[in-house]
C-alpha cells in the first residue's frame, strides 16, 4: 500500500474516500503539513496502490495501515471514514479519530434515518458494469451536489480521478459493499479516544445530522461535531482553510 509522508509535527493518518487517492487532500495537505506529519494513504486499488490486491475490508486495511505509520490520529472521508473509525476502535496507536464526511452507517434503516436509501449503493453497482466511467461521474456530481462551491469542486474530483490512474474495478465493487454493508455503530459507545466530526451544511451522501448523532454516541465530552456552513460532501475542497483550522486544533490537542 503506498502512503506518502510529508511534513513535520504529531502524526496524522489521511484516508480517502471511494473512487479517489490521496491525492484529493491537497489543500489541506498544504495547510496541515508545516505542522504535522502527514501520512497520506492511497487505499488498495486506488491511486499509486491500484496493482495492491489488499481486499477492501476493515481488518485488512486497518492492519496495513498501522504497520505502515506511527502512533497517530486518524481521519477519513467518506468510505475513508469506516477505516479510521475501524482503527480507532480496535487499535492502540490511533490516538484520535477525525472523521469527514463519514458516518459509522451510510445506508438508511428504521433507526438510523439520515442516511442514503439502500438502492442508491445498488444501482451504482449495477452501473459500474454497463458504464464505468460515466457511473465514477455521476458519483463524483453526487460528492459535490448542493455545495456552494460545487463548480470548482467537481472539477477537482474529475481531474484526481485520472491523475494517477482510474482505480481498479475490482475495488470498486468491494469499496461499495464496504459502503452499503459496515455499521459501526456498536463501537462508539466503548471508544474512549477524542474524536472530531466534521459534515457539510448541504451533503446530499452523509447529512450532517448522522454526524451529529454518531458523535452523540461516544462517551461524553470525548467527541465533538462541526457543520460547515454551504459545504457538501467534501468540504475540505471549498472550505479548505475553516477544515484545516478544525483539525489543526483538534491533532494538537490530542498530541
Amino acid at each position: 500500500m503506498h502512503i506518502h509522508v510529508t511534513g513535520s509535527g504529531p502524526a496524522l493518518v489521511l484516508i480517502h474516500g471511494w473512487a479517489l487517492h490521496g491525492g484529493i487532500f491537497a489543500p489541506l495537505v498544504e495547510r496541515l503539513a508545516p505542522h504535522f506529519e502527514l501520512h497520506i494513504v492511497d487505499l488498495p486499488g486506488h491511486g499509486h496502490s491500484r496493482d495492491d490486491t489488499t481486499p477492501l475490508r476493515l481488518p485488512y486495511l486497518v492492519n496495513a495501515i498501522a504497520s505502515a505509520t506511527p502512533a497517530a490520529v486518524w481521519c477519513g472521508w467518506s468510505l475513508g471514514g469506516l477505516v479510521a473509525l475501524h482503527g480507532a476502535a480496535t487499535l492502540p496507536q490511533v490516538r484520535g479519530l477525525a472523521m469527514l464526511a463519514a458516518t459509522p452507517r451510510f445506508v438508511r434503516n428504521a433507526d438510523w434515518p439520515n442516511a442514503v436509501e439502500p438502492v442508491v449503493f445498488e444501482q451504482f453497482g449495477r452501473d459500474l458494469e454497463q458504464d464505468y466511467r460515466g457511473t465514477l461521474e455521476r458519483f463524483l456530481a453526487l460528492d459535490v451536489m448542493g455545495s456552494q462551491h460545487a463548480r470548482s469542486e467537481l472539477r477537482t474530483l474529475r481531474d484526481a480521478l485520472v491523475e494517477r490512474g482510474e482505480p481498479a474495478p475490482r475495488a470498486l465493487h468491494e469499496g461499495l459493499a464496504l459502503l452499503e454493508r459496515s455499521d459501526l455503530r456498536g463501537s462508539l459507545p466503548s471508544l474512549h479516544k477524542p474524536g472530531l466530526w466534521i459534515g457539510g451544511q448541504r451533503d446530499r451522501l452523509v447529512p450532517s445530522k448522522a454526524m451529529h448523532q454518531a458523535a452523540a454516541l461516544a462517551p461524553p465530552g470525548l467527541h465533538a461535531a462541526h457543520t460547515i456552513d454551504g459545504g457538501g460532501h467534501a468540504p475540505f475542497l471549498g472550505h479548505a482553510d475553516h477544515v484545516a483550522e478544525l483539525l489543526q486544533q483538534f491533532v494538537a490537542g490530542c498530541a
